[in-house]
Formats: C-alpha cells, structure tokens, sequence
C-alpha cells in the first residue's frame, strides 16, 4: 500500500508541474483515506483554483509551504486568502459584466450569446453573419467564443475575413496555440 506521504508528494509534484487535474485526484484520493489531511484539503483548493488562476494558485502553494511548519493555522490562512480572492474576483466580474453590457449598448453592438441565439433563429450562420455584417458589432469577450467564431466563419468559407479578424487580434492571447492552430483551417488557396 502507498503511503500517505508518498501520494502526498506525487500530488505535490502534480501541483508543481501545473498538472492540477491530476493533483486534484491525488488530493481526492488522500482526503478519502484522510479526511483530516491539512496538506491534502489545501492541495485541493489550491488545484481547482489553478484551473482558473494559475499564478495565484502556485503563489499560494508557496506560501502554504512557507507557512505550514510554523503556523498553527496556516490552513486556516490559506482558506481566508482563497475566499477574499473568489470574492474579490465575483465583484470584478460583476463589475466587468456591467461595463460590457455598457460597451455592446454604446458600440450597438450584440453579445456573442445573442448572435448564436440569431444564428438559431435564422438556422444558418451564413444568414445571420450577413444580415449583422455591416450594420452590428458581435461583442465577443472570451478566448473560446473567439475560436469557435473564427471556426464558425472558416466552415462558412469566409476565409478571408477570418484571417483579418485573426490577424488583428491573435496577438492578444500571447503564445497561445489553440488560437495560433486556427490559422492552419485556413484554406491557403
């Protein structure tokens, strides 16, 4: 049988290597045999919190680590820091949902949301893109809405014009290579 403290440093090692899904398993599989397991409660918070937050997350960890030995309620720290961090990020969003919604009012604009319920309505992307095309602004505020508008206008043989939208703004993801792999859907002809 493997014992805790070895399954503890794969989950580590896991955590450490930005591998979070299989650090939260670890974690998961530790808190089942024990429950009361400090290292491992934080291990997975702090995993499923890299999902979303990665440098943070990895902060935390090191701090954790600073902390743990010395502290007698660095669990207890840590938890207070993650919940100030999601609270503080809800009333961001908030905040950054209200000014968007401000920003598609004033561009007249429509959210992307909207423009696929229009492309439900018409039943043909083709349809829908041309009826907007000159008159409306799709408001497209994430990566994934982003890839599968560019995948969407692609399939629609408007080749070119995902190009430009390509061009113009790929180089707001950095390195990201889903975005950069969608040049290659590109028909080069």
């Amino acid at each position: 049988m493997t014992s805790k403290n070895i399954l503890l440093q794969r989950a580590e090692d896991q955590f450490l290597n930005k591998d979070y899904t299989n650090a939260l398993k670890i974690y998961g599989l530790l808190l089942k045999d024990y429950p009361q397991l400090k290292d491992a409660k934080v291990g997975a918070y702090l995993s499923d919190m890299g999902f979303d937050l990665d440098d943070d997350a990895q902060a935390l960890f090191d701090y954790y680590q600073a902390i743990k030995d010395s502290s007698d309620d660095a669990e207890a720290i840590i938890d207070e820091l993650l919940q100030t961090i999601y609270a503080t990020r809800i009333v961001v969003q908030e905040q950054l949902d209200g000014a968007i919604k401000d920003q598609i009012e004033y561009q007249n604009g429509i959210s992307y949301e909207d423009f696929l319920a229009l492309i439900e309505e018409k039943g043909d992307f083709r349809e829908a893109f041309e009826n907007i095309m000159f008159s409306t602004k799709v408001i497209i505020t994430n990566k994934g809405d982003f890839m599968d508008f560019i995948k969407r206008l692609i399939a629609a043989d408007y080749q070119d014009i995902a190009l430009k939208y390509l061009d113009s703004i790929a180089g707001n993801f950095g390195t990201n290579q889903d975005v950069y792999a969608l040049y290659n859907l590109i028909d080069k002809d």
